[in-house]
């Protein structure tokens, strides 16, 4: 098999694939209009979140027999045409599934305590104890949304603390020993800590909004390690300032990448993503909870095995 290479990874998966017999040829550099004029020369395709693969990009690659996708989800991929085409995909939720969850427990216990005002408050010469006293988590019920991969990973992590875990998810049957499974309306009435681990779909999109939040029994902090784009920022700016929302810890934002970066260089930043930017309440990091060291290799060999399985 010949497998291009669209993004930089772990060089085990290139050492592996030559190992299996497979040809492969890097290229990080070429838009998406070059790697067209090529695209059906290869049979497999590796990739990160360079470009979309579109129905377009896919009609051109009539060779291609797999595609492998070193992130949790495959929402850049048309899917569906995909399948049409017999084409098998592979994301890797398992290879970072664990960094996720203990940067989603970071981030809280972060909040709880003020560590980010406290830090910065210490290195400007300001010695505040009160102003920094915190909370605990011990005695409160957290809700997660999303019960795959990431959602158990976070709530595995949750097993130390004295903790009430509760999880809403489309799908049944998915509670476990860490977290109860609850329709929506359970979880709005008990969660005080509501943590994100679902995929970008049409459903996801914007469910976090106004008249979500407003549904909820308690006021609530929010973790997003899921996708920037289940939030709408104006509605979770409006509950930050009403105190619905007590705190968030944001590793995804609805503005990310090259739009992310423009806006600082134009000075053309939203308003919504300023009070962010200066909110003490609000934790920000850009997109990096499933991007450790190690899930660096295990996001790697885990195309590796399900690739090898499916052709080998």
């Amino acid at each position: 098999m010949k497998v291009l290479h669209l993004d930089t990874n772990h060089p085990l998966i290139i050492q592996q694939f030559e190992t299996l017999g497979f040809q492969n040829e890097e290229d990080y550099t070429s838009s998406k209009e070059e790697v067209l004029q090529k695209i059906d020369h290869y049979d497999g395709l590796i990739i990160r979140s360079r470009f979309s693969l579109d129905k377009a990009f896919l009609e051109k690659a009539t060779k291609l027999q797999f595609i492998g996708r070193l992130g949790a989800g495959l929402e850049n991929i048309d899917t569906d045409y995909a399948n049409s085409k017999g084409i098998f995909l592979a994301a890797a939720p398992e290879g970072n599934r664990n960094a996720v969850g203990e940067h989603a427990l970071g981030m809280l216990l972060s909040l709880f305590n003020k560590l980010n005002k406290a830090d910065k408050e210490v290195r400007s010469g300001t010695w505040d104890r009160e102003g920094n006293r915190g909370i605990e988590l011990d005695g409160k019920t957290v809700g997660i949304i999303g019960y795959g991969n990431m959602g158990k990973a976070f709530a595995k992590k949750l097993r130390g603390f004295d903790v009430e875990v509760i999880c809403y998810d489309i799908l049944g049957g998915l509670g476990d020993e860490d977290a109860r499974q609850v329709g929506i309306m359970e979880l709005q009435q008990k969660s005080e800590v509501l943590s994100l681990h679902v995929p970008q779909t049409q459903t996801t999109m914007g469910m976090i909004n106004s008249g979500f939040i407003n549904g909820f029994q308690n006021p609530f902090w929010l973790l997003n390690t899921a996708r920037g784009k289940c939030v709408i920022t104006e509605d979770l700016v409006m509950a930050l300032q009403s105190s619905q929302i007590l705190g968030a810890g944001l590793d995804v934002l609805e503005y990310e990448k090259s739009s992310f970066e423009e806006m600082f260089v134009g000075n053309q930043i939203p308003s919504a993503l300023q009070y962010l930017i200066n909110a003490e309440n609000v934790l920000l990091s850009p997109h990096v909870a499933g991007w450790t060291v190690q899930s660096k290799i295990k996001l790697a060999q885990t195309i590796v095995d399900k690739i090898k399985k499916k052709f080998c």
